[in-house]
Formats: C-alpha cells, sequence, structure tokens
C-alpha cells in the first residue's frame, strides 16, 4: 500500500506542475473561463434542457479533468469555476482525485455541478468537497426539476453531467475527488 501512495503522490506532482505552467494568474483564469463557456455549450447541444437547469439554479460549477493511472495507482487533477448565478461571482477551484486499482490509461473528462440551492452551493465553494470512494451512478432518463435529464442526483440539491469526448456519459464514475477554492486564482 505504501508503494501504491508513493506513485499516485508522483502523478499528482507530476500533473500539478505540467497543468498551466508558466501561464499568468490572468491567463489560467481565462483558459478556465473558456473552457467552462466551451464545456456548457456542449451541454447544451447534447442536452439542450440542461440550458434551462444552469440558468434557473442558484449557481453552476464546471470542471475539465485529467487523470493518470498506472498499474495499481493513478491521480488526477483539474480545475473549474463556480458561478453564483445571482450575482454573477466567480469562484475560481481545483479539484484533485486519487484512484487505486488495477489499470492503465489516461482519462480526460468535464464535469458540470447543477445547485439547485444558494445554500449547496455556498457549501460546495466555501467548505471544499470530497467524494469518498469510487463509485459509478447511472444517469437520469427522465426529468427533475429544470429539466435535468441525463443528470445524476450526488447530494441534496446538486446534479451533476459529466463529458467524455463522445458527448454525454451514460455513466457518470465518481472517484475519491476534492473539490476546493483555488488560492492561487481567487
Amino acid at each position: 500500500m505504501r508503494i501504491t501512495r508513493k506513485i499516485a503522490a508522483v502523478l499528482a506532482i507530476t500533473i500539478a506542475v505540467s497543468a498551466h505552467a508558466g501561464d499568468s494568474r490572468a491567463d489560467k483564469q481565462k483558459k478556465i473561463r473558456k473552457m467552462a463557456q466551451d464545456t456548457l455549450q456542449r451541454l447544451y447541444v447534447a442536452k439542450p434542457s440542461a440550458k434551462t437547469a444552469v440558468q434557473n439554479a442558484a449557481g453552476y460549477a464546471v470542471f475539465s479533468d485529467i487523470g493518470v493511472k498506472i498499474l495499481l495507482a493513478g491521480s488526477g487533477k483539474g480545475h473549474g469555476i463556480a458561478v453564483n448565478n445571482a450575482t454573477k461571482q466567480e469562484t475560481f477551484m481545483k479539484m484533485l482525485e486519487v484512484q487505486a486499482g488495477l489499470g492503465v490509461g489516461v482519462d480526460k473528462f468535464r464535469v458540470v455541478f447543477i445547485f439547485d440551492t444558494q445554500d449547496a452551493l455556498d457549501k460546495f465553494i466555501n467548505s471544499g468537497w470530497e467524494f469518498g470512494g469510487s463509485s459509478s451512478l447511472s444517469a437520469k432518463t427522465g426529468d427533475k426539476g429544470g429539466g435535468l435529464a441525463g443528470a445524476v442526483s450526488v447530494s441534496d440539491d446538486v446534479s451533476m453531467y459529466q463529458l467524455t469526448d463522445t458527448g454525454l456519459a451514460a455513466e457518470i464514475t465518481i472517484k475519491s475527488s476534492k473539490y476546493s477554492k483555488d488560492g492561487d486564482l481567487n
């Protein structure tokens, strides 16, 4: 188990150093905003009802994730932005994931969280959020609230869409992930 942790730590550091190396703070923020807008546009094409859900929510967050897995360990890192729809306040955030289990590969995906209440959004932004373990969730086939077909409920008042290179994911995998404010970008 010690070797697995060391491999995961090395992978996390490698990903952290390579992501956005040399970019200024303003450049990083600009890239994250563009990624978020591109992701939302892809989501709206794949699931048009999601646009209304995002607009009617208390807020939303969009993340880009890249993960690497080699043999028994893996890690991932991502960046994103949370937006309060009422105030238009942006909070830049980061995501870190650690995974164990046999495998080799690189995963790239985008995640959109939709927060139905101000309280859920505030907790996500101010307290961070941590998913434990690893689980797969099937996307809903029926509508919920503002038309969240294709989304999964990940907690009270929070739904999530996951997009891959091939489109909207039918099954969403939540690994051991931590979301928190990015002190360098806020």
